[in-house]
C-alpha cells in the first residue's frame, strides 16, 4: 500500500481561526457569532467602518477581552498553549507615551518572555534588540525617550518590539494610522520581508486604496462576517457596500469597481 498522505487541516494549519466568536460591551455585541480562518505565509487585512468590531476581534483572538461565546485557536491550540508564538503591535492611540523609557528599553520588553520577568537580558538578547531597531530604520535613537519621538517612530518602535520576539503571528492593530508615508513604506516593508520568511501577518487596515498592494487576503467585518477570502476575489465593490453601505463614498466604490474590472 502506498503511503498515506495526510490532508491539510484549514484550522489546524491557519495562523489565527475564530469559530462562532462573540463579544460584547454591555447588552450590544461588539462582535457576533463570527468565523475566520487566515491563512498562513499570508498578508492578511481586516476591515470594516468605524466601530465594527476590528480591533475588538484582534483583543479577543489575545485573550485580552473574554468573549461571550466561540473558539480562537492559534496553529490548532488554544492561546493559552499558544502565546509564544504571537507577537502584537497596539493601536499607537492606546499606548500611554508619557511612560519613562528609552527606545532600547521598549524592544527588550519584546524579549522579557524568553526569560521571565525576572530574568536578566544577556548581551546577545541587547544585541538583538539593536538590530531590530536597525530593521526599522530607528538605529540612531536608541537613547531616545519614547515620548519625545514623533508619531511614524513611535510605531517603527513598536514594531521593532515585535519583531524582537520572533513570532510566527504577527497582530498589528492600524499600524499605519498617523504615520507618515516614508514610516508607512518601511512598516509595509517589514511585513512583506517577515511574510517572505514564513511569518502571517494579521492586520487592522483602514486605508482601502492600499489594500490590494499591501495584502493577499482579506476579512471584511461589520458586527459579524461580512465576507472572506483572496483579496483579488473577495475586496469587491459588492462586498464592500455590503460591510460599509452608505458609509462608504459611492465615488469610492465606483472607483473598486472599475479596479475588478481592469484586474
Amino acid at each position: 500500500m502506498g503511503e498515506v498522505v495526510k490532508r491539510a487541516d484549514p484550522e489546524t494549519d491557519s495562523p489565527l481561526a475564530v469559530s462562532g466568536l462573540t463579544v460584547s460591551y454591555g447588552e450590544k455585541p461588539a462582535v457576533f457569532s463570527v468565523d475566520a480562518c487566515f491563512p498562513s505565509r499570508s498578508m492578511s487585512a481586516i476591515i470594516g467602518p468605524n466601530g465594527a468590531g476590528k480591533s475588538t476581534l484582534l483583543k479577543a483572538a489575545l485573550g485580552v477581552i473574554p468573549p461571550l461565546s466561540g473558539e480562537v485557536l492559534i496553529y490548532g491550540a488554544p492561546i493559552e498553549k499558544a502565546r509564544d508564538r504571537i507577537a502584537y503591535v497596539p493601536q499607537r492611540a492606546s499606548v500611554d507615551w508619557d511612560f519613562p523609557t528609552t527606545v532600547i528599553d521598549v524592544v527588550r520588553m519584546g524579549l522579557y518572555r524568553k526569560v521571565g520577568l525576572l530574568g536578566r537580558l544577556s548581551g546577545h538578547m541587547t544585541a538583538k534588540a539593536r538590530e531590530c531597531l536597525e530593521r526599522v530604520g530607528m538605529a540612531d535613537f536608541i537613547n531616545r525617550q519614547i515620548g519625545q519621538l514623533s508619531g511614524g517612530q513611535q510605531q517603527r518602535v513598536f514594531l521593532a518590539r515585535a519583531l524582537a520576539q520572533d513570532a510566527d503571528l504577527y497582530l498589528l492593530d492600524e499600524p499605519f494610522a498617523g504615520v507618515d508615508a516614508a514610516t508607512e513604506r518601511a512598516i509595509i516593508d517589514v511585513l512583506k520581508l517577515l511574510k517572505s520568511e514564513g511569518k502571517s501577518v494579521v492586520c487592522v487596515h483602514h486605508d482601502l486604496s492600499t489594500v490590494r498592494d499591501y495584502f493577499d487576503h482579506v476579512f471584511l467585518i461589520n458586527v459579524r462576517r461580512i465576507a472572506e477570502g483572496p483579496v483579488g476575489t473577495t475586496f469587491t465593490a459588492e462586498n464592500l457596500n455590503a460591510t460599509y453601505g452608505g458609509r462608504l463614498a459611492a465615488t469610492h466604490i465606483d472607483e473598486l469597481a472599475i479596479a475588478d474590472s481592469v484586474s
